[in-house]
C-alpha cells in the first residue's frame, strides 16, 4: 500500500467520482482506476460501490478513508516540520474561514500580513463554520476561524471578535419603529435563515428553541448580501452580526438591537496536540495584535 494510493482513494471519495477525481488530479481515469482496484485487491475489500453517476464509500471504504486523512495529515506535519526546521524564512498556512467571516475581516488583513511576511504562503479555503471545525479536527487546515463556543477539550482557541446580533426588518414593518426588540416577539416572523453548514444557523437555533419556539424558516442563504436584499425586498427578517449590518446601505431596511443580546463571538482554533507551524504560529500573532 502506497501513501500516493491513499491519496488517489482521498480524491475519489471526495469527488464521489473516479472521473472528476482523475480530472483533479491529472490522471486517466483507468489508471486510477486500476490503483484504486489494486488498493481493494490488497486490502481484500470493496471501498467503492460504482454506479453511472457516482462513486459512493461501503462501511470499510468509509473506515479506510478515516485513516488515509490521518495519515495524509501526518505526512503534511512532517514535511512542515521539517521545512521549519530547514528554512525559517518561508512557509505555508492552509487556513479555513467561513464565508461571512472572510469577506468581513480578512482581506485587510492578510494584505498586511503578507506585506509583513511576503514569504509565507496563505491557502484560504472559504466552508461552513462547522465544516471549518470537522477539517481543523481532520488535519486538511492548520488553523481554521469559526464561532464560538468551541470544544476547548480538542482545540486551542484563540478569540479575535465579539460583537452583537442585530435584527433587520423591512422598512414598513411592524416592528421598524422599535429600537429594541425581545426574542420572543419573533415568534411569528418568517426568517431568512443561514444555510444548515453554518455555525451561526445552530446558534441562532439555539437562542429561539430557548425563548420557546422553532423559527420559520423561508429562505436560506450563505451570502449575507443577498439576506440583506430580501429583507429589502419585504420577504422576510434576519439577523446579522454588527460588522455586517454596517454595510447594508438601503433606506429600506431597519436595523434594530435585540433584547437579551445575543454575541458573535468568533476564534481562531488549531487541533490539540497537533504540530503548529512557525509560519501558523506568527499568522495567529500577527491577527491577536492586528485589531480586526
Amino acid at each position: 500500500m502506497e501513501l500516493r494510493q491513499l491519496r488517489l482513494f482521498m480524491e475519489v471519495a471526495k469527488q464521489k467520482s473516479i472521473t472528476k477525481a482523475a480530472e483533479n488530479m491529472h490522471l486517466s481515469q483507468p489508471a486510477l482506476s486500476k490503483s484504486i482496484i489494486a488498493l481493494e485487491e490488497e486490502l481484500g475489500m470493496t471501498l467503492i460501490i460504482r454506479t453511472n453517476k457516482t462513486s459512493d464509500l461501503t462501511d470499510t471504504g468509509k473506515v479506510v478513508l478515516e485513516y488515509a486523512q490521518k495519515m495524509n495529515a501526518l505526512q503534511d506535519e512532517m514535511k512542515t516540520t521539517l521545512n521549519d526546521m530547514t528554512n525559517l524564512t518561508r512557509g505555508q498556512i492552509n487556513i479555513g474561514l467561513p464565508p461571512f467571516i472572510g469577506s468581513l475581516f480578512f482581506p485587510r488583513v492578510m494584505a498586511k500580513f503578507h506585506h509583513a511576511y511576503p514569504n509565507i504562503e496563505l491557502n484560504i479555503t472559504e466552508y461552513g463554520g462547522a465544516r471549518v471545525v470537522k477539517s481543523v479536527e481532520e488535519g486538511e487546515f492548520e488553523l481554521g476561524v469559526a464561532v464560538l463556543p468551541l470544544d476547548e477539550l480538542q482545540f486551542n482557541i484563540y478569540p479575535i471578535v465579539e460583537e452583537e446580533m442585530k435584527l433587520l426588518v423591512y422598512k414598513n414593518h411592524r416592528l421598524a419603529s422599535r429600537n429594541e426588540v425581545e426574542i420572543e416577539d419573533l415568534t411569528d416572523e418568517e426568517f431568512i435563515f443561514y444555510h444548515d453548514e453554518f455555525a451561526l444557523n445552530q446558534m441562532m437555533r439555539d437562542h429561539f428553541i430557548a425563548a420557546g419556539f422553532e423559527p420559520k424558516i423561508l429562505f436560506k442563504s450563505s451570502q449575507w448580501d443577498l439576506m440583506s436584499e430580501m429583507v429589502a425586498a419585504n420577504l422576510g427578517i434576519t439577523i446579522l452580526p454588527q460588522s455586517i449590518c454596517n454595510r447594508v446601505f438601503t433606506k429600506d431596511i431597519k436595523i434594530i438591537d435585540l433584547r437579551p443580546a445575543i454575541m458573535w463571538r468568533l476564534a481562531v482554533l488549531t487541533k490539540k496536540d497537533r504540530y503548529l507551524s512557525i509560519a501558523g504560529k506568527t499568522f495567529i500573532d500577527f491577527i491577536l495584535k492586528e485589531p480586526l
